[in-house]
């Protein structure tokens, strides 16, 4: 079952059950069938994409799922975590109005509550040569949802944390106008909010100025958390400071 509803000045598709909404919108961006804007979001996801390879899962309208068709243009390849940036505010400025303040944001794009994980983004990105055609940003929260897989370490919703159950969808379609919200004023000015973006992000920063525990390279380090900067590497400091692209480190959260 399909339903297509407007939200804003975008549509908004409900998919009853999706294998995964990212696969589900780069399909119908390849298709030319989805422009700019475009959401869908799925009631039940099957087999859907998380970083490195990882499932995230979701059943009957417990959580959200879902997948934006983004039109990057200005921005150019070397400018992609302005994008990662801005969508991981803007799941966390979502999730702290109803969680509250102890909402941060995990290096690169992970939502996090507490030490618990509530949410992640995975974008997916379409190039022309050196031309940035297409992104589809995908979006899962946990909403509703109070059982999950023994494999998780550490997982949290928001009806754990606030006692309430929740519309899904009608929160889904929230976050869309959210999105669309912050893409349009990064895309139509991004060279005089860029070094501002990047400083509201480190402002939400998980463990920001904090000791923590990193696996690199199969080895176990303590080092301070100081900033991200501006083309998404984590910098932190044990003796010296270091810098960590994407994938080099894992947080070793309660060990």
């Amino acid at each position: 079952m399909i339903s297509i509803k407007p939200s804003g000045n975008f549509s908004f598709t409900i998919l009853d059950s999706v294998d995964s909404t990212n696969n589900y919108a780069m399909a119908k961006a390849h298709a030319g069938l989805a422009k700019h804007g475009d959401a869908f979001f799925a009631l039940t996801q099957t087999n859907g994409k998380g970083q490195r390879g990882k499932q995230w899962q979701t059943g009957q309208g417990e959580n959200i799922a879902i997948s934006i068709v983004i039109d990057p243009e200005p921005l150019q390849q070397q400018q992609q975590f302005y994008l990662s940036a801005s969508i991981a505010l803007t799941c966390f400025d979502f999730f702290n109005k109803y969680a509250g303040d102890e909402t941060k944001i995990k290096w690169p794009n992970d939502l996090y509550w507490r030490d618990r994980k509530a949410g992640g983004v995975l974008i997916e990105t379409v190039f022309r040569g050196k031309d940035w055609k297409w992104a589809v940003v995908g979006i899962g929260i946990n909403i509703n949802q109070v059982k999950f897989s023994n494999e998780l370490k550490n997982p949290v919703s928001l009806k754990q944390i606030t006692g309430k159950s929740f519309d899904a969808a009608e929160l889904a379609k929230e976050l869309h106008l959210l999105v669309m919200k912050r893409v349009t004023k990064l895309t139509q000015e991004p060279f005089d909010i860029l070094i501002d973006l990047i400083e509201e992000y480190n402002q939400c920063l998980y463990k920001l100025n904090e000791k923590v525990r990193l696996r690199h390279n199969n080895e176990i380090i303590d080092v301070v958390i100081n900033n991200v900067n501006a083309t998404g590497q984590l910098l932190a400091t044990d003796t010296l400071q270091k810098q960590f692209n994407f994938g080099e480190v894992e947080f070793l959260i309660g060990e």
